[in-house]
């Protein structure tokens, strides 16, 4: 009997396990002044389109996983920010082309030069500035490959301070002052990519 019961408490320690493992990290970051960018209760009125992706928000998720052209799609704030942090929640597959960009001093020319772009590429061809790197600015310290599973950003600016974490890790840090405030914007280059929060905090 006591073998029965210790085979039990066993299996039902590995199914808790795997449904732990499964479940969402979905949830607000500490802190007060959180400001929502995106949510499973939002709309894209904050939100401007460049470019032919198919954005759309389904089952409270933000995707888009086709562009009619090949040059890129972003989804960009109408409001601007200088010093802030970011939290994000996205999905992406092992394909995907995708970041945010911040700072964007022109919300119609969405690029590396005119914004400082946080990337998740996992495919990128000079994986130097591929998923958790900062493109020109910042080599990514640390690999993590954000494909096939749930992610969290935090992007943090603060005067010419950068810092980029990838789920929980440190991936790239810079000092630089080219840009000082600008839009936020996301992107689609390619594959599939699912934003289920963004959220952001002036500092």
């Amino acid at each position: 009997m006591k073998r029965i019961t210790r085979c039990l408490f066993v299996l039902i320690s590995v199914l808790c396990l795997g449904a732990c493992a499964g479940m969402s990290m979905s949830g607000a970051p500490a802190g007060e002044g959180w400001i929502t960018l995106f949510d499973r209760h939002s709309n894209l009125n904050d939100w401007t389109e460049q470019g032919q992706a198919n954005w759309r928000i389904q089952q409270g998720v933000l995707k888009a996983d086709f562009m009619r052209d090949k040059a890129g799609s972003f989804l960009v704030s109408k409001k601007t920010f200088a010093d802030f942090e970011i939290y994000a929640e996205l999905w992406v597959d092992s394909d995907t082309n995708s970041g945010v960009f911040v700072r964007c001093s022109d919300p119609t020319k969405v690029g590396a030069t005119t914004c400082y772009e946080f990337n998740i590429w996992d495919t990128r061809p000079d994986p130097t500035y591929g998923t958790g790197g900062i493109p020109n600015i910042a080599k990514v310290l640390s690999v993590v490959k954000a494909g096939g599973h749930w992610n969290t950003l935090e992007i943090r600016l603060k005067g010419d301070q950068l810092t980029y974490r990838l789920n929980g890790v440190v991936t790239a840090t810079a000092t630089d002052n080219k840009l000082a405030a600008g839009h936020v914007a996301l992107q689609y280059s390619g594959g599939i990519v699912k934003f289920r929060k963004v959220l952001i905090r002036p500092i």
